[in-house]
């Protein structure tokens, strides 16, 4: 089942010959409606060809099984970053589960014509073999998995990435905020697209992906990439320089500073600064990166700051300052915090 529907987005689907811009916000008009909209279903459908920057992968399962695959699709990226999005029905030659109809609307009599997993995955198999397959959490690959053990098929060695571990490098402040599952990715991103549709649900791991190379400036290549531990792990706590003018003051540091963090604690210490990795009832300021207050709008913030604001509202004589702030805070105690520590 092709999808030709473009998102109101900054991502061109197939078909468009406009060039890709920077992504922006897309409708999410509909997103709560009873009954979604669900695209008519067709077991004719002609896979995807050609070369793709990746191609992001779902399914749907008839029941609790995972085995029981009845529904696939993708979300082909393009070089130009158009998605071509492709869905297909699949019979799993076993049970529906009620509470998976009404997730997805698929039941026996959609798929008693359909294609075989088996069959299905010949189909696919020279397309998946040649790209990188993108998910939405691990799910997928385990379902394509035990459908192969069902099917006493050899399991594909095929390319997987996930792209809730990416969206979690793009938005970390997201961690205890709804998470980073698709449902809340959609009102956070205000993507476009019909929740538990194979073909849709594709579609959307594909943005995920584009929204985020966009976020981090990064190309998918980078992001699939394991994250590199520092050599030395950063030192969380600092004590306060004797004699410093800021001397008695415990800190936290949250959110994203134009700053290294280890840098922020060294300057801290030097004004006489203590500073603590979590919010005690020792800590007296908690600095909060000036994008986390101006660009979130106060709408993601992090367990440190939620914390912070509770133990106000608690009468602790907490105060809770911006990255501006505390450079203002050093500079009014001397200590001239537009410089690196070491830095003459």
């Amino acid at each position: 089942m092709a999808l030709s529907d473009a998102p109101s987005g900054g991502f061109p689907t197939a078909h468009s010959a406009h060039p890709v811009q920077p992504p922006v916000s897309e409708s999410a008009a509909g997103e709560d409606a009873v009954t979604p909209r669900r695209p008519a279903f067709s077991h004719a459908s002609r896979v995807p060809q050609g070369e793709f920057r990746f191609i992001a992968l779902d399914v749907e399962t008839a029941c609790s099984d995972a085995a029981s695959i009845c529904q696939i699709g993708l979300a082909c990226v393009q070089a130009d970053n158009g998605i071509q999005t492709f869905s297909m029905l699949v019979n799993p030659r076993t049970r529906f589960d009620p509470f998976n109809i009404r997730l997805h609307g698929i039941g026996p009599h959609h798929v008693a014509d359909a294609a075989t997993f088996a069959d299905a995955l010949e189909a696919l198999l020279p397309l998946l073999r040649k790209h990188h397959l993108v998910q939405h959490s691990n799910f997928d690959k385990r379902a394509v998995a035990a459908a192969c053990g069902a099917c006493e098929l050899a399991v594909p060695d095929l390319r997987w990435s996930d792209s809730v571990a990416i969206a979690r490098r793009a938005w970390p402040e997201l961690k205890g905020n709804g998470g980073h599952g698709l449902a809340n990715l959609k009102r956070r991103l205000r993507l476009d697209f019909h929740h538990h549709d194979a073909g849709e649900d594709a579609r959307a791991a594909a943005l995920v992906v584009l929204h985020a190379e966009a976020q981090l400036s990064m190309p998918f290549e980078q992001l699939i990439l394991p994250v590199a531990k520092p050599r030395h792990a950063i030192r969380q706590t600092r004590p306060g320089k004797a004699g410093g003018a800021l001397a008695g003051v415990t800190v936290v540091f949250t959110g994203s500073l134009g700053m290294s963090r280890d840098a922020a604690a060294d300057l801290a210490a030097d004004a006489g600064m203590a500073v603590t990795a979590n919010v005690t009832q020792q800590t007296t300021h908690l600095v909060v990166g000036d994008q986390d207050l101006d660009l979130l709008a106060g709408l993601a913030k992090s367990s440190k700051h939620r914390k912070a604001e509770e133990m106000q509202l608690a009468g602790h004589p907490l105060t809770i300052i911006s990255e501006t702030d505390f450079r203002r805070l050093l500079s009014e105690a001397g200590n001239p915090a537009d410089l690196e520590p070491g830095r003459s």
